[in-house]
């Protein structure tokens, strides 16, 4: 099987065009291993569509399917444009949370950055969890998956490792759930580290941000129709949400090598 390995701000996936086999979760467990492995933070099938331009199904590293990813699906531009699968520049692709539309920016005959309709996303109101004893306050959004976000005033001390994967499997999200520490440093500008559900600490999270800028926006943080800069550790994004709370988030998309499974 050859694949492409990609990644959107660091957050790094390992691209297949072809349908989506059996054994997906037993592949994206054993090719993310960054020891034994191709090493990623999951396996991304596109494929053909009778909804959409393409379709894109998401295997987390530790073999899980997510409904979407905002870092993924900006590769899947790029990879259909750059890789001669399509010469438009406004492509729609179905996933698991729906139907999101791209704007792909070319330069040169290449994709370099990509504007994605992420839908509509919706706060909650903020939350106060028992987790192992300690009162945690956070707000939920949805993204077309689930997150919880987490303001804090020191990113240094922020407790990602101890206190994400505690939340992550927390009875309150049965189904488990993204978490983001986010420290407010000015006007339209914040600071976002992620625990991502079934991948773990990760250089960057695009619905993760969508969902950071989304509670800001609630907290009265940040403002509608105002550009929101989310500095990830990976890079930064764009996110800009109406006031219907609909998402337009823009970032880059980068080719890293390509590769072909050996079989033992």
């Amino acid at each position: 099987m050859r694949f492409t390995k990609m990644h959107g701000l660091g957050n790094d996936y390992l691209y297949v065009f072809g349908e989506v086999p059996e054994n997906a979760p037993e592949l994206a467990r054993k090719l993310s291993d960054r020891h034994f492995g191709a090493g990623s933070d999951g396996l991304i099938f596109i494929s053909n569509s009778d909804k959409a331009n393409f379709k894109m199904r998401i295997f987390n590293a530790d073999g899980s399917e997510a409904k979407m990813c905002g870092n993924g699906i900006r590769c899947v531009g790029k990879y259909v444009y750059d890789k001669g699968y399509t010469d438009k520049i406004i492509v729609t692709i179905e996933t698991l949370s729906g139907i999101r539309t791209l704007r792909l920016h070319v330069s040169d005959g290449k994709v370099k950055t990509v504007a994605v309709d992420m839908g509509m996303a919706v706060a909650e109101k903020p939350v106060e969890l028992d987790v192992d004893g300690e009162k945690v306050l956070l707000t939920p959004v949805s993204v077309g998956n689930p997150h919880a976000v987490i303001f804090v005033d020191d990113m240094d001390s922020a407790p990602l490792t101890t206190l994400g994967p505690k939340i992550e499997r927390h009875p309150f999200f049965p189904d488990g759930v993204n978490v983001e520490f986010v420290k407010v440093q000015e006007k339209n500008k914040l600071r976002m580290r992620v625990w991502e559900r079934g991948s773990g600490v990760t250089m960057a999270c695009g619905t993760g941000a969508c969902a950071s800028a989304m509670a800001a926006i609630a907290a009265k943080y940040c403002r509608y129709e105002e550009p929101i800069e989310v500095q990830l550790d990976g890079g930064k994004l764009e996110i800009l949400i109406d006031t219907d709370n609909n998402v337009l988030m823009t970032g880059p998309a980068e080719f890293v090598y390509e590769g072909e499974t050996i079989d033992d």
